[in-house]
């Protein structure tokens, strides 16, 4: 099997050091296998969509070398396929209409939509996909074996949003098998999100890709780098030292020789001396990065 790996930024603001981590780690991997490595564009939700971020995406990754391959996938050129997928679900009774709002499951931890059992008749709903009450494991190639019971720990998500808009979740799926992704590297924040992925592959008759999950970079305050807790965006003009320490948080150290050289130079050097068991494995006990 050709080795198809991707990196698929959403487009809400810049790239931060936890980009950068997900990004060199799936990059390393898919040409450490002499594979291709693919970007996908996330603005499935416009409103989310920064102005210039896109461009500013591929400029940032150009400057630390991690060129991909192929044309950029745009998530909001692909409605009709999600429309597709979602149609084949509904064939087979798969999904249902909710009219249930996120504050419900919010305001209590205990709250199950009564929506199959009662269907909505007003206009504007959601559509959920009934889930069995079975486990699916997800052998991970960072972490190891992973289990979640789909009804119990998960519950029926939305694959459509009441504003029509679909969700992630169909969408990386529907993605993930035009673009023939055999294997995903990511950072741990999506791990959970996993099962759910893995059973809407199997309703759509997709092929399974290899998961590993990274785990996630903090600031010192404890919390993962994000858009949302105001993450630094990556200075581009500190490539080198950038990267070298976005490598050793992997687990590749460089050499001292190589921690200021060009990034073409240490990609290089790290996609010989990739070993993708050399990655740390906790997810409880990410390193902080002020």
């Amino acid at each position: 099997m050709n080795y198809v790996g991707r990196f698929a930024p959403t487009p809400s603001g810049p790239l931060h050091f936890g980009s950068l981590v997900a990004a060199v780690a799936s990059y390393l991997d898919a040409r450490a296998n002499q594979g291709s490595w693919l970007l996908r564009i996330e603005d499935l939700d416009p409103p989310r969509t920064v102005p210039g971020s896109i461009d500013a995406i591929f400029l940032c990754l150009d400057t630390f070398g991690l060129h991909w391959d192929g044309e950029p996938l745009f998530q909001s050129q692909r409605q009709q396929a999600y429309c597709e997928a979602l149609e084949q679900l509904l064939q087979q009774g798969q999904i249902y209409p909710c009219s249930c709002s996120r504050a419900q499951f919010k305001a209590n931890s205990l709250y199950r939509c009564p929506c199959l059992a009662h269907p909505p008749s007003s206009q504007g709903l959601a559509r959920r996909i009934r889930l069995p009450r079975q486990s699916i494991t997800v052998d991970d190639v960072i972490i190891g074996p992973q289990t979640q019971h789909l009804a119990d720990d998960v519950g029926d998500f939305v694959v459509q949003r009441k504003d029509q808009l679909f969700s992630y979740q169909l969408a990386v799926v529907v993605d993930d098998a035009e673009q023939h992704i055999s294997n995903i590297i990511r950072g741990s924040d999506l791990y959970h999100q996993t099962p759910r992925q893995v059973w809407l592959q199997n309703c759509l008759n997709f092929k399974q890709p290899i998961y590993g999950h990274l785990p996630i970079i903090t600031n010192n305050q404890g919390q993962k780098l994000s858009k949302q807790n105001l993450a630094r965006p990556l200075d581009i003009l500190q490539a080198p030292s950038l990267l070298s320490e976005a490598l050793e948080r992997l687990g590749q150290a460089t050499p001292c020789t190589l921690r200021q050289a060009p990034v073409e130079e240490q990609l290089a050097w790290a996609v010989a001396q990739w070993d993708i068991n050399c990655v740390p494995k906790c997810m409880q006990d990410p390193v902080a990065f002020a």
